[in-house]
């Protein structure tokens, strides 16, 4: 279990809130609006209002015990990155931010987020390319060059094991999880499993490499 604090309690700081805690982690929520906290109250650890510009407000609620922080809105670019700012001078280990655009990923990566997203634009890539290729199941982008697939196994594929393919080194991909049927998801797969028709496979790659999976017939 670990602890973290969620920044802006909007849609995206709400859901990340919630989320995370539903997965068991402690999480202290925070938004100067008091009915956003208010809203939040009984589906995290802790909410709190509070002005997170003022360094003495992030001290008085305990953030800088926290595992990782989450900046969850971008609306004010002066105000996220001040409060990114806060959060690196309090030492937590690990920064992640919302940003309203490239100027201000550049500026937060530049004082030192860990990790900058873009939630719309991220859901709309990931979507545009489910709808632009059938054979995608569904698509999580990592990065702009990387992301995981989930489609079905190639038919060529099938009766052959991961030994047998060497996936790794004919098609630069991992395939990270499996799942055959009904049964339950099978991560880190065994080399020895053999594919059978109709299984589902999680790949990890870059762009191109995926897309030459999809292409194998």
């Amino acid at each position: 279990m670990e602890t973290f604090v969620v920044i802006g309690l909007g849609r995206f700081g709400s859901a990340v809130a919630e989320e995370l805690c539903a997965l068991g982690h402690q999480v202290l929520a925070i938004d100067t609006d008091e009915k956003a906290v208010q809203r939040m109250a009984d589906k995290v650890t802790q909410a709190a209002v509070g002005d997170c510009q003022d360094p003495e407000v992030l001290e008085m609620l305990g953030v800088k015990n926290m595992d990782g922080a989450v900046v969850a809105f971008s609306n004010d670019i002066g105000t996220s990155v001040l409060i990114t700012l806060n959060l690196k001078e309090l030492g937590l280990p690990r920064i992640i931010c919302k940003a309203r655009n490239h100027s201000h990923r550049e500026v937060l990566r530049r004082i030192g987020a860990d990790q900058v997203v873009f939630p719309e634009l991220e859901s709309g890539r990931n979507l545009a390319r489910t709808l632009a290729n059938r054979e995608i199941l569904n698509y999580i982008e990592l990065t702009e060059r990387y992301g995981i697939v989930k489609l079905k196994v190639p038919a060529r594929w099938v009766g052959k094991t991961l030994r047998d393919l060497n996936v790794r080194a004919n098609y630069q991909v991992n395939i990270i999880a499996i799942q055959s049927g009904d049964e339950a998801i099978q991560p880190v797969p065994s080399p020895d499993y053999p594919f059978r028709a109709g299984d589902l496979i999680f790949t990890l790659g870059d762009n191109e490499s995926n897309e030459r999976i999809l292409a194998l017939e």
